[in-house]
């Protein structure tokens, strides 16, 4: 019998879809489903004909791969990986290579590679984004783990990855054990960053201007085909032209309590146990917590009050506006997303490419954009880039769109109407542009209430001062630390 080139353990949507994808490219693919029944219905559905082994236990599906063996497992991350890997690792040799390919948390991947390691075989984690579509017809892939993998592994997910228009695959290396699920984890958080300010840009449009669900498919569509051109720019047009079959818009019958998995929320924990100033990611995990206080809201509606002036303005002068400040909220995500894979390579002793992975995610992924091949060029022109605001096209870019994004914000206030994501877009802009700050008096109030010490101005950083400010405290002072 022929020998598999891969192995996939796992047939829900993601796991089938990749199989067809890589047999689809010649490679000849074993797959196992815990439940086997899962198996014989793909062999004799969409499998039928093809290149696929249907496999009914452990031990058959890992005797008809081929050596080095690689096993690609498709779970729901968390425990069912761990029982999994157990179930695998009797069965293999040395050499040999697991892959995770689901979302799981990046501390996991770090754990399991190094355990993986010890029984001599290898490990890769390995972020695969692009939903059901890109997993069947190219899916953004953002493998890490063991690099000795990454050669064995590399001719499959660079055939079967989504390319770029000028044909480079959306796969490549990103780092050493925990960094690819680290890199996807990051992604996600991007993504619902861009989905609750479109999000935002909506309700401004459609509550504060009063538009039609039609007119905001046409602005979509216009801005579909500017610097704003991206996959959920392009399926928010479809999705506000969208009607059922008795002709309703479905997009108004939709329940507004957002459903979420948790990577939103990893990252913005990743962000605060690395000290980085997540803020837009932040308040969109949030913002989706607050929507599902929906009992909650339906009542506060009918007892408080807000603002009850209209919009008064140029609607198509703020269109515009609207533009521009979703422009510059989406490049201030953007360098808060590299902030924080800066600061995580500094902590886990990654090498990452930041410009090969804004060519991963250039296409295949959820949260492809046209404007990602400009950070690509950011960090090709400067690979110590500490911010994308300080490359002179961001920079140009964002400073150029300052006063429509200004008014954006300022008109949604006066409107009553929530951009949590927009306007945190706005404030970390402006802190960061600041000199200095008010975080002196901040540590002036921890030294008084605690001898939380400070530093001062006019001393060499990394000496400590307290002031005995009330006249009755002594001149002891607490240890100087940051958790």
């Amino acid at each position: 019998m022929k020998k598999a080139d891969i192995g996939l353990w796992g047939l829900a949507v993601m796991g089938e879809n990749l199989i067809l994808n890589m047999e689809s490219k010649d490679f000849t693919v074993a797959c196992y489903n815990r439940t086997v029944s899962k198996v014989d219905n793909f062999i004799k559905g969409r499998a039928k004909g093809k290149k696929i082994i249907g496999c009914k236990s452990v031990e058959e599906f890992i005797n008809t791969l081929k050596k080095p063996r690689k096993v690609m497992i498709m779970v729901k991350a968390g425990r069912p990986v761990d029982l999994v890997i157990e179930q695998l690792l009797p069965l293999l040799e040395k050499g040999d290579i697991v892959i995770d390919g689901g979302n799981s948390h990046f501390p996991d991947t770090i754990r399991r590679t190094e355990y993986v390691e010890s029984k001599s075989m290898l490990y890769i984690g390995t972020g695969v984004s692009g939903g059901e579509e890109g997993a069947l017809k190219g899916p953004s892939i953002m493998p890490g783990g063991s690099p000795k993998a990454w050669p064995v592994v590399k001719p499959i997910f660079q055939a079967i990855c989504a390319k770029t228009d000028d044909g480079e695959p959306c796969c490549e290396w990103v780092g050493e054990n925990g960094a690819g699920h680290f890199v996807k984890m990051v992604h996600n958080g991007i993504e619902y960053g861009d989905m609750q300010m479109i999000c935002e840009t909506y309700h401004i449009l459609k509550q504060g201007l009063g538009l039609t669900n039609q007119q905001m498919h046409e602005i979509f569509a216009k801005w579909n085909d500017g610097p704003l051109n991206s996959y959920l720019i392009e399926i928010t047009r479809d999705i506000l032209a969208y009607k059922d079959e008795n002709g309703n818009e479905t997009i108004d019958l939709i329940l507004d309590t957002a459903g979420q998995k948790g990577t939103g929320k990893w990252t913005a924990i990743a962000a605060l146990d690395l000290g980085q100033p997540l803020t837009l990611i932040g308040e969109a995990v949030f913002a989706r917590c607050l929507s599902a206080l929906k009992d909650e809201r339906v009542t506060a509606s009918k007892l408080i009050s807000g603002p009850s002036e209209q919009f008064d303005g140029d609607k198509n002068a703020f269109v515009e506006d609207l533009q521009q400040a979703l422009y510059a909220s989406k490049i201030v995500s953007y360098a808060q997303g590299y902030q924080l894979m800066h600061a995580a390579a500094a902590t886990h002793n990654w090498n990452l490419n930041y410009g090969g992975i804004a060519l991963m995610w250039r296409g295949g992924c959820i949260i492809r954009s046209a404007f990602l091949g400009k950070i690509k060029e950011a960090f090709d022109n400067n690979s110590r880039l500490e911010n994308l605001l300080l490359d002179p096209f961001f920079k140009d870019t964002v400073e150029k769109a300052q006063p429509a994004w200004r008014r954006v914000v300022t008109t949604a206030v006066n409107l009553g109407i929530p951009t949590p994501a927009i306007s945190a877009s706005l404030a970390f802009y402006d802190g960061y542009r600041h000199e200095r700050l008010p975080a002196n008096l901040l540590q002036a109030q921890r030294d008084y209430f605690g001898a939380h010490t400070y530093e001062r101005v006019d001393k060499p950083r990394g000496e400590f001062f307290h002031t005995n400010w009330t006249g009755h405290g002594g001149s002891t002072a607490a240890s100087t630390y940051n958790v």
